[in-house]
Order: structure tokens, then sequence, then C-alpha cells
């Protein structure tokens, strides 16, 4: 992994607005460089490597039975396992799973941080990253995502436009009053569906959580379909609510976030 891919994705995502209605969010074309991007794709795995979401203990039996997932980590032992002497899904978790990434996601958020939790609250925080690769039939109804969630990366990858349509949708709630801690999937049509992120080659629907970020995907209902992903998420482990002073350098299970000006 080249420092110019890190490089390249920084400038994208420190750059992009982030648009505030109906919740933080923003989206990203040509995020990775595209050799590099051709490169990722050409590394996906065979479907072999994947476990169907409902058997990795995250959703209940029967859940999703379209939707597989692999996490990068085991990608990378496998690599070395079979006598590689480099990995790609190392060079690119190295940076993608580090400190320095995260701290960039959070500051990025940093308006919205202050606004959820006590100002200058100490964080501390995990990641995780994996590859999602989904099927025919495969649907999400509008939620906010678990409370512990902080921010999410969906890294799309297609090999081209034809299946744009199947992006991540926006909703907000017909009652303007409702809110979700993220404990619950709801009925699609206590909804209306605000725009979709489009489901385009080497684009990136990032969102901050809250409690109105109601996302989604409508069911898949074109015929021999594999939708991937790269998916990155924030945890929040646990919350101080004391204002201290921002250690020089923060780590990722440490972070501080220093008071509004």
């Amino acid at each position: 992994m080249s420092f110019d891919v890190e490089q390249h994705v920084r400038y994208r995502i420190e750059n992009a607005p982030v648009l505030a209605y109906p919740f933080p969010h923003f989206y990203i074309e040509s995020v990775f460089p595209e050799e590099f991007y051709r490169e990722l794709r050409a590394r996906l795995p065979a479907l072999d490597s994947y476990k169907r979401l409902d058997e990795t203990g995250t959703v209940q039996k029967g859940a999703y039975p379209e939707r597989y997932v692999c996490s990068s980590s085991e990608l990378e032992e496998q690599e070395f396992a079979a006598g590689a002497r480099s990995s790609f899904w190392a060079d690119l978790n190295t940076w993608l799973l580090g400190d320095e990434f995260a701290r960039l996601l959070l500051t990025k958020f940093r308006r919205e941080i202050d606004a959820r939790f006590v100002e200058g609250a100490e964080l501390r925080t995990e990641t995780d990253c994996r590859l999602v690769r989904d099927f025919t039939n495969y649907a999400i109804s509008p939620h906010t995502d678990t409370p512990r969630k902080l921010v999410s990366l969906l890294f799309y990858l297609p090999a081209d436009d034809d299946m744009k349509h199947l992006g991540t949708s926006i909703y907000v709630p017909v009652n303007p009053d409702m809110r979700c801690e993220g404990t619950a999937h709801h009925e699609r049509g206590r909804f209306k569906k605000v725009a979709t992120m489009e489901y385009r080659p080497n684009a990136l629907f990032a969102f901050f959580k809250t409690d109105r970020a109601f996302h989604g995907v409508d069911k898949i209902a074109d015929a021999d379909v594999a939708r991937d992903l790269l998916l990155y998420n924030i945890y929040v482990t646990k919350v101080i609510g004391t204002k201290r002073a921002a250690p020089e350098k923060p780590g990722l299970s440490r972070l501080w976030l220093r008071e509004k000006a």
C-alpha cells in the first residue's frame, strides 16, 4: 500500500462538505485512486471466504439471509497463511484501522460529537472493517444503527454504473418528532425517502449516527445481483463526561475531544 493511497483518501474526505439534513452525512466519488480501486476489486475474495450475516451472532438466525460478510483482518490472515510475503489487506488495514484515520473522521464530525455528548468528554472507541456482499432480495428497513455506533463509512465497490439505483437511502419520518436510539427497525410506510446515495464505482457514503439517522436499502429486485461494499465503523465503548485538556498525541483507545472554541 503506497502512502499516496492514504493521502488521496484523506484529501477526498477532508474536503468533502458535510450535509446536515436530515442527519450529518457526505457522499464522495473517486474516493480511492483509480488504479488502487481496480486492484481492490480484483482482490475481492470468493464467496467461500464470507459468512452469512446470521451466522456471525450479530443478528437473529434467519435474518438477512442475502447478506454475507468477511472481516478485512481475516483476509489479512488468509494471505499470510497462504505464504505471501506481503499482504494487500495488511497494508490497507494498517492505515484504515489506524489512529490517524479515526481521528480524521472524528475531527470531520467534531460539531456533531459535541452536540451528541458532553462537551469536552473523553470518548473511548473501537473500529472494525469488513467486506459485505448482498444478493438479490436483500433489503433493510429504515433504522438508525446500534446506539454504540458513532461513524459509518460505506465504500461502494461495483464494476460499473449498472446498479447505481441500489445505493443506501436516507429517510425522514412522517412524524417529525419521531426518534430512535437504534434498537429497532421500522415500517417503510412511516417514512418518506429523501435521497438514495447511488451505488457507483469508487464512491463513498459516510454518516454520523444520531437518533434521526434513518437509512436503509430497498429490496433488491434485480436478478443475479452481487452488491459489494467495504464497510468501516467507529463505535463508542465508553464516554466520560468530564472536561479535560487533550494530550498532544491522543490514541484511538483514549481519544479526547477539546471544548469548542
